[in-house]
């Protein structure tokens, strides 16, 4: 699978699926490697930290927010040794457009609570 193919684009409509899905039950957050079995349990082989998962999740964070002022939903994908984002996601989130303040932490949390709040009627 090669980006902006079709099995890309299909593989990236399932994860904003999963993702938005997740962000409706208040925030809750999914590590990489339970992410990359849903997909492959829909069909989608995307490997879990490597590969286009990057690719992927700053799609789905760019479809979800092209301007940067909705929530960053690929920060609900966690790591499973610390149960936060990876450093790709505090990259992400400080570049334009989206230029979130704080430290990790404080970042993370707010950006949570916005997802909560933002899903939570749809």
């Amino acid at each position: 699978m090669r980006k902006g193919s079709v099995g890309y684009e299909r593989a990236l409509n399932a994860m904003v699926e999963i993702l938005r899905a997740l962000a409706r039950q208040e925030a809750q957050t999914v590590q990489y490697g339970r992410l990359s079995a849903e997909l492959r349990h829909l069909g989608h082989h995307v490997p879990p930290h490597e590969g286009l998962t990057p690719h992927l999740l700053e799609d789905v964070s760019a479809q979800e927010s092209p301007d940067g002022s909705l929530p960053i939903l690929s920060g609900l994908v966690v790591l499973q040794e610390t149960g936060r984002p990876s450093a790709g996601f505090f990259r992400l989130a400080r570049r334009t457009p989206y230029r979130r303040p704080g430290d990790d932490t404080e970042l993370w949390i707010n950006e949570l609570k916005h997802l909560a709040r933002h899903y939570a009627d749809r």
